[in-house]
């Protein structure tokens, strides 16, 4: 999420449009904690079981979700030289996330069929998301990190990761939503999960169209 600044220089302007990416960071996180909060986080603070994999994926996706904060908050500041150098632990940190993502796209169906919680049929339908999901991330984490010296299209580009990491966290919300009127079911449909999936990508585009008079290339993958 960086953008190049001239040493010694911090335009107003360059600045302020920087605070997008910030505005987008915490908008992912707080999306994701919503969904997640009923059925992990909530229950991790009361005490609930979870297998151990679960509990060490879970606190590497807050660090995960903390590093994005704090990288788009450096960006908008303009302290770019320390965003660089947290972004050069923050490539090993996402390689992290990417490879717990795959460990425990395995892992969950693996135990809930083990423990008779699902069958094989589901199991074998819940391995494509998360795997898919880790292609998304992968391949725009991966891009970001090819695209660090052109900051406009490496923004972008972690913006697309970090939304790919959601949609776990996107099922959940709306899991946790039917269950508040006590209807698990009462939310069905794909159309609303993708619109809310995709909605920092979605803010993102028309930030771009107001601002800029065209969509970055980028959003169009």
């Amino acid at each position: 999420m960086a953008t190049v600044i001239a040493a010694g220089a911090r335009p107003k302007a360059r600045v302020g449009r920087t605070k997008l990416y910030m505005g987008l960071a915490l908008m992912i996180t707080a999306i994701v904690f919503a969904g997640f909060s009923p059925s992990f986080y909530g229950t991790f603070v009361q005490g609930a079981s979870h297998p151990w994999i679960i509990h060490v994926h879970a606190a590497v996706y807050v660090g995960w979700l903390a590093l994005l904060i704090a990288q788009a908050t450096l960006a908008a500041r303009g302290q770019i030289a320390v965003h660089r150098k947290v972004g050069n632990f923050g490539v090993a940190y996402g390689a992290l996330v990417w490879v717990l993502g795959l460990i425990v796209a395995v892992a969950m169906p693996v135990i809930n069929v083990h423990s008779g919680a699902w069958s094989t049929e589901r199991a074998e339908t819940f391995l494509a998301v998360p795997l898919g999901d880790m292609v998304l991330f992968g391949s725009f984490f991966g891009a970001a990190i090819a695209y660090r010296g052109k900051p406009d299209i490496h923004k972008r580009l972690i913006v697309l990761a970090a939304v790919a990491v959601m949609f776990a966290a996107i099922g959940r919300a709306f899991t946790a939503a039917g269950m508040l009127v006590g209807d698990p079911a009462a939310f069905p449909g794909r159309l609303p999960r993708l619109a809310l999936w995709y909605s920092p990508v979605l803010v993102a585009m028309a930030h771009d169209l107001v601002t800029k008079r065209r969509i970055h290339p980028v959003y169009w993958i």
